[in-house]
């Protein structure tokens, strides 16, 4: 394989982060107060309604000095998995090995107090670091639902968790036992639930598995998977469930994984990450080397190209939309990103803003929530009349590629070596 500039683009989903390797716990689950699940949670990726867009208000407070407040740091290990955060606590996931000669890695899946960053429980198991070209880790964040947290690995493991304990309810080895063939980089799609389904971005059409015992329902061939998280729809009379494959952006029935239609889309190193972005009758997606963005109008099994150029190449993370446009960043890793506002229905780019590599970004209020690919923590205002910092202060060194939470006035934030930082924005 030619060389492959920090291919960590796989990493999508999403959004991922990792954790320090010694496991220990703080007191037992049971001293902990299960606090009420709140309007400000954040219980999975890309938030309450999967676009990255948060509804809290009145979050952004003084910053003494021009500085955010950091009110606690944890070390959660190598990898890229992002936070869910859920009835005062905080889900994430790491690896212990921080290179390829650290004897025996695991992932382990970390519930820490939100308030503190205590450890209140982890769960552990064999798995590789998987440091191909980039620091490796993991990738997925963890979903939670109700008294259940669910997390998958980059070799294919599926864990049901209980919230409170960690203890097991169910985990399947689906690499292992369906033959499914991991991409390069491997698994990286965070679990997505729909009703009783709970879905994979596993093989070449997804893997849907019964959320309450892990059972299969559906599967589709063994290779082709992309690193993207599913994502349900209901556009231009057709709803289901969409996905990047290798080469594709795929949509299938919830039910039964019948392909309903598709959308063509190659991407060097088969790599694209970024989930697709509905609005309407339309759907954006967009991938990262280069390949670019596009919107498409869905009819039926109908696929009809609106426009597609080369301005937002989502390589890591999704854009958001907002108000009829798109912010994003694009470009590839390694200080190469900018970030960008393009008019959603016409592709136009409306600004860019240099100096923050290929970061990582939300929304909240009608601001950007921007974590720069060196650890630079940027309140933005989200207008496509130009790019406007409010606030700027370094929280985190090292390389951070992981989408930032915002939950109760608090941005959780971290970065590929492990370091997870809780910063106070709201002040008093």
């Amino acid at each position: 394989m030619k060389s492959r500039p920090r291919l960590m683009q796989c990493i999508v989903i999403t959004m991922v982060i990792a954790f320090t390797g010694i496991l220990f716990t703080i007191g037992g689950a049971g001293a902990v107060q299960d606090k009420v699940s709140t309007s400000t949670d954040w219980p999975h990726w890309r938030g309450p309604q999967h676009n990255g867009i948060s509804t809290e208000t009145g979050w952004l407070g003084g910053w003494t000095d021009g500085q955010a407040k950091i009110i606690w740091k944890q070390s959660i290990g190598t990898g890229f998995s992002s936070m869910a955060v859920s009835r005062g606590r905080i889900y994430t996931m790491g690896n212990t090995a921080k290179n390829r000669s650290d004897r025996n890695p695991k992932d382990v899946v970390y519930c820490l107090d939100a308030d503190t960053g205590n450890v209140i429980w982890t769960h552990q198991y064999p798995c590789d670091l998987g440091a191909r070209s980039y620091k490796g880790g993991t990738h997925a964040t963890p979903t939670v639902e109700g008294d259940a947290v669910y997390t998958f690995s980059k070799q294919g493991h599926a864990f049901c968790l209980d919230a409170a304990t960690g203890k097991v309810k169910w985990s399947r080895d689906v690499q292992k036992e369906l033959d499914l063939e991991p991409p390069t980089w491997g698994f990286s799609g965070s679990a997505r639930i729909v009703g009783n389904f709970l879905f994979l971005n596993a093989g070449g059409g997804a893997l849907a598995l019964n959320k309450n015992n892990g059972e299969v329902i559906w599967k589709s061939q063994s290779a082709g998977a992309a690193y993207s998280t599913p994502q349900p729809f209901s556009a231009g009379g057709s709803k289901g469930l969409a996905f990047f494959t290798a080469e594709s952006m795929k949509a299938v029935e919830i039910e039964t994984g019948k392909l309903l239609w598709l959308i063509p889309w190659k991407t060097s190193y088969d790599a694209p990450a970024a989930d697709p972005i509905f609005s309407g009758d339309k759907v954006f997606i967009s991938s990262g080397w280069n390949r670019g963005g596009g919107l498409f109008k869905i009819s039926g099994s109908e696929c009809t190209k609106i426009w597609e150029n080369k301005l937002m190449c989502n390589q890591n993370n999704s854009s958001v939309l907002w108000e009829g446009y798109l912010y994003g960043f694009s470009g590839n890793q390694g200080g190469r990103g900018i970030l960008r506002c393009l008019d959603f229905n016409t592709g136009q780019m409306k600004w860019e803003a240099k100096g923050m590599g290929t970061g990582s970004l939300m929304m909240a209020d009608g601001k950007l929530i921007i974590l720069s690919e060196d650890g630079e923590l940027v309140i933005a205002e989200a207008s496509p009349k130009g790019f406007k910092a409010l606030k700027r202060s370094r929280i985190l060194n090292g390389t951070c590629w992981t989408v930032p939470v915002l939950s109760g006035g608090r941005i959780y934030a971290r970065c590929a070596e492990g370091d997870l930082v809780c910063v106070d924005v709201k002040g008093n």
